[in-house]
């Protein structure tokens, strides 16, 4: 069982120690097969597979292995502690050997009880966990003198034992190994999310600038009116309350435009319920001047409930919106007449946004890959936009989004459940 578990291993995550362990586990058997007599096995087979079950440990332990081989010394008091710390490891590995009697367990358990003491201040690994579960047994094994109990008894070999609990402490090593390795890509993936916003920040820069040039233009104006109407003494009450609202009203605009570049560049990874077009109008301020800029035609319909919400982290939806409204913008350059759709559409079950453009579709040997990491149809392009949109889409919603050739460009879907009304 734990052969083919290992074997399972190998095949999901292509780590050559899942190889090695499952090699060890293979001599392990013909060498209980042999010294069990139950068949007529050679006795030179027996230490054939002892030695290639040794062999076999000393590749995975070295491969499971975390942290450095050698420890820093700096001083005298390094290297005594040090000193005891590896005579605890071999005494301890020396009487996990007496106790079971079985060479490749030992060496596992001796050389990642090293990988503990040399690297203890790393944090807590899977290593931890195997040799603490390991240390646990044998210290309590020696307490009630289990090996001459279990000897008197004539139960089965002892070795027997030392298969079931090593089974069993490996397993959840390789548990809480994935188990850190899902929070170490979770962190990777958080990274990547803040690293792709801030790419684009130059881009960004222009944009705020282009939102805020028109508001600024429109104050100056203003001003300007109000002082021509008090130089020929005609600025009365109304026309100067007027003019105040038309100041403020510009002003809460820029505000806005801040707000909305805020709330995309925030890390937040709390889930809310919103409303859709709050987010799809946030990240058309984001792209705006690009579009005007390109003079790109951008047109926004509801096919149902305009107030419809659903239940994710608004600013990585917005960052989805974002990525696909920008490389849209990019395959539209020389395209005449371009135009962006973004439609809104729901069933009794999902809420559906479409992004489409007209800029010729996307070549069918590429569809495939577009949403793979790395992969870009784009010549400066990263290959991380849509794999990151990807993984929002599936992760912070439990969504899906898909993309296909329409008659005049590429048509992207996301798909999120609806909400219940109850």
């Amino acid at each position: 069982m734990t052969m083919v578990y290992t074997l399972i291993r190998y095949l999901s995550s292509k780590e050559n120690i899942y190889l090695s362990y499952g090699a060890m586990q293979l001599f392990s058997l013909i060498y209980i097969v042999a010294k069990s007599e139950l068949l007529s096995v050679p006795k030179m087979i027996q230490e054939l597979s002892l030695v290639g079950a040794s062999l076999s440990a000393i590749v995975f332990a070295i491969g499971f292995y975390q942290g450095r081989f050698f420890p820093t010394i700096e001083n005298y008091k390094g290297l005594i502690v040090n000193t005891i710390l590896l005579n605890i490891v071999i005494l301890t590995a020396f009487y996990h050997y007496m106790l079971f009697e079985y060479l490749p367990y030992t060496i596992i358990y001796a050389i990642l009880f090293v990988s503990i003491i040399f690297n203890f201040k790393d944090g807590f690994k899977p290593t931890l966990v195997y040799v603490c579960g390991w240390s646990i047994f044998c210290f309590l094994l020696f307490i009630f003198d289990f090996k001459t109990y279990y000897s008197d008894t004539n139960l089965l070999d002892i070795v027997l034992v030392a298969f079931a609990i090593e089974a069993v402490l490996f397993t959840i090593s390789v548990a809480f190994k994935y188990s850190s390795l899902q929070q170490q890509s979770q962190s990777y993936e958080n990274m990547l999310l803040q690293q792709s916003k801030l790419a684009k920040s130059g881009e960004m820069i222009g944009n705020i600038t282009h939102q805020f040039r028109q508001p600024l233009n429109n104050i100056a104006y203003i001003l300007m009116n109000m002082k021509k109407r008090y130089e020929q003494k005609s600025l009365d009450e109304n026309y100067f309350d007027k003019k105040i609202n038309q100041a403020n009203h510009q002003l809460q605009f820029m505000s806005k435009t801040i707000d909305d570049f805020k709330s995309f560049y925030a890390p937040s990874k709390e889930k809310t319920v919103f409303e859709i077009k709050e987010c799809i109008e946030e990240s058309l301020t984001i792209v705006d001047a690009n579009l005007k800029k390109r003079n790109i035609d951008l047109q926004l319909a509801f096919q149902t409930n305009e107030d419809i919400q659903i239940f994710g982290i608004k600013n990585e939806l917005s960052q989805v919106i974002v990525a696909l409204l920008s490389n849209a913008i990019e395959a539209l350059v020389n395209i005449t007449d371009p135009w962006i759709k973004v439609q809104v559409s729901s069933t009794n079950a999902e809420v559906i946004i479409y992004v489409e453009d007209n800029a010729k579709g996307i070549v069918p040997k590429e569809l495939e890959k577009i949403f793979e990491p790395y992969f870009s149809t784009k010549k400066e392009g990263t290959g991380i936009g849509l794999y990151l949109s990807k993984l929002i889409i599936e992760q912070s919603f439990e969504g899906n989004i898909s993309v296909e050739n329409s008659r005049q460009g590429a048509r992207f879907s996301l798909t999120f459940e609806k909400l219940s009304l109850s």
